[in-house]
């Protein structure tokens, strides 16, 4: 009998596809399942923001990502009659993560992406047009995949170590495992209109968002030639009806103006229904959920696929020390621990935002007109609207967690450029590592070489000195996805607790240089 697949990920989207890379970058094989032959080839998100840039970064596909997406320049809050209420500017250089805060992008583009760097990788194997109709685990054994191709109908049965449910909000994988989605109590309707031309609209570059309780819209910019717009559905509309021409044209004429409409070719029109879910178990023994099929949010805050990203960041650097022996099993349970509630929080922000942005009837249109204007005069606030930065993860095993608010444990380091001009992330790589601004003594550095770990030396008065001093730290144990495992003063102590992971293997062919195809590099105009 064949030896089992180290992992096989159910669901060729993003996120499982950023989790079969993730997994490669560590050594590890996976075979990655899905039920249709191609990526779908509509838009759905959006927007990534500069925290899972720098999965995408890991990943390999952070310069192709970057030529094929455009910062966005902050949000406008308007009224019902679309008189602006607040503007919040962001700039649109990179940030403290090395990456822009805001970036808005057509998501077919990034599968293309993807699928071109598993295609390129000789440890992933992708298999398009099958059908997963069971998952099945024996004790402490491999677990079986039922599959069917949905062509020829034949069956096979797939034996693997770990399987990855990223197969979406109808997920199988969820189905099997027996977990369910709890609901946090919200669930809107939204017509969204996706929209291709060359035409110039001449409207501001950031987010719109209209805050309405009767017609609530918001109105992006996602890149060269592609527009977004998405509208409240009242009871009793559908989107058959809306989607005539004529009432597209009513619709979005506060935005294109005099613009003839037939020179909008409308990409995608169609019904979704905003939720806030998230599932009671994310794992069964050697089965887990990522993403949708983990945890369903509405798009107000921009989270969506980011969450999903985030799960493979979290999940795949530690699967790759269990297969390799150096963590225990029983480590897996960290994913949970620390993903769930910070997914949890972001759900119950975006959930905050959407309802103060479309609910409250005439008394929250008052209330909005009153305190809108004055948000953007009240710095602290002014910063909040636009930071990126998530919640700290939550104490585990493999976080150390101190109950202090400038404790820099769980929260990621940043991305700054170094003094030979590469920035950290260039520098780490797949690895473990341990910033210190104090001294290294000769043992530190054979155990770290021992262990597989980068040691960064910072200077006391960089901007990362500055950041470990002010969390009362010398120095910061760092693990594969930027968090901060644990701090202290003792580099030898820190090296102590650092997992060993596997050597990673000799990289593949360079990827292409991105296509011109009318996108834009970093920081310049769409």
């Amino acid at each position: 009998m064949d030896d089992p697949v180290p992992v096989v990920i159910v669901g060729a989207g993003p996120t499982g596809l950023v989790a079969a890379r993730l997994l490669a970058v560590h050594g590890v094989r996976s075979v990655v399942l899905d039920r249709w032959p191609a990526a779908y080839p509509r838009p759905r998100a959006v927007h990534l923001d500069d925290e899972v840039c720098r999965i995408l970064h890991r990943a390999g596909v952070h310069e192709e990502f970057a030529a094929v997406s455009r910062p966005a320049g902050g949000l406008r809050l308007l009224g019902p009659d679309h008189r602006v209420l607040a503007q919040f500017s962001r700039g649109t250089a990179d940030g403290a993560h090395g990456h822009p805060q805001a970036n808005m992008f057509d998501q077919p583009r990034l599968e293309a992406i993807l699928r071109r760097a598993v295609d390129r990788d000789p440890l992933v194997t992708l298999r398009g047009g099958v059908e997963v109709t069971a998952v099945s685990a024996d004790g402490d054994g491999p677990v079986t995949v039922a599959v069917t191709d949905r062509g020829s109908g034949a069956r096979q049965a797939l034996r693997a170590r770990y399987v990855l449910g990223c197969d979406g909000a109808n997920s199988t994988v969820r189905a099997r495992i027996g977990s369910r989605m709890r609901d946090l109590g919200f669930a809107q309707r939204w017509l969204v209109v996706d929209v291709d031309t060359d035409a110039a609209i001449d409207a501001w570059e950031g987010v719109h968002q209209v805050c309405d309780p009767r017609r609530a819209a918001t109105y992006m910019r996602v890149g060269a030639r592609r527009y977004r717009w998405e509208f409240r559905l009242l009871p009793g509309e559908t989107a058959a009806a809306m989607s005539a021409p004529q009432t597209l044209r009513e619709l979005v004429r506060p935005w294109t103006r005099d613009l003839p409409f037939e020179e909008l070719a409308v990409v995608r029109c169609a019904e979704y229904t905003f939720r806030a879910q998230i599932a009671d178990r994310w794992h069964a023994g050697p089965v887990f959920l990522l993403g949708d099929a983990a945890h369903l949010t509405p798009p107000f805050i921009g989270q969506g696929l980011g969450a999903g990203l985030r799960d493979a960041g979290n999940l795949t650097w530690k699967l790759a020390a269990v297969l390799a022996g150096t963590l225990p099993a029983a480590a897996l349970d960290s994913y949970e621990t620390e993903r769930r509630p910070h997914v949890t929080a972001l759900i119950r922000l975006a959930v905050g935002v959407g309802r103060a942005m479309t609910q409250g009837g005439e008394a929250g249109n008052l209330l909005r007109r009153l305190v809108a204007p004055r948000l953007v005069h009240v710095p602290v606030l002014r910063a909040r609207v636009l930071d990126s930065t998530t919640p700290p993860l939550r104490r585990s095993a493999l976080c150390r967690r101190r109950w202090s608010p400038w404790s820099r444990n769980g929260r990621l380091c940043p991305n700054p450029v170094l003094g030979d001009g590469r920035r950290l992330d260039d520098v780490l790589g797949s690895s473990f590592a341990v910033l210190t601004v104090g001294s290294l003594r000769p043992q530190a550095v054979a155990e770290a070489r021992r262990r597989r770990v980068v040691l960064v030396p910072v200077e006391p008065a960089s901007g990362l000195g500055r950041w470990l001093r002010r969390g009362g730290a010398i120095a910061a144990l760092v693990r594969p996805d930027r968090t901060v495992m644990r701090t202290g003063g003792d580099v030898a102590a820190l090296l102590r607790v650092a997992p060993v992971l596997p050597p990673a293997p000799p990289p593949t062919s360079p990827p292409p240089r991105p296509d011109p195809d009318g996108s834009r590099r970093r920081g310049t105009p769409g």
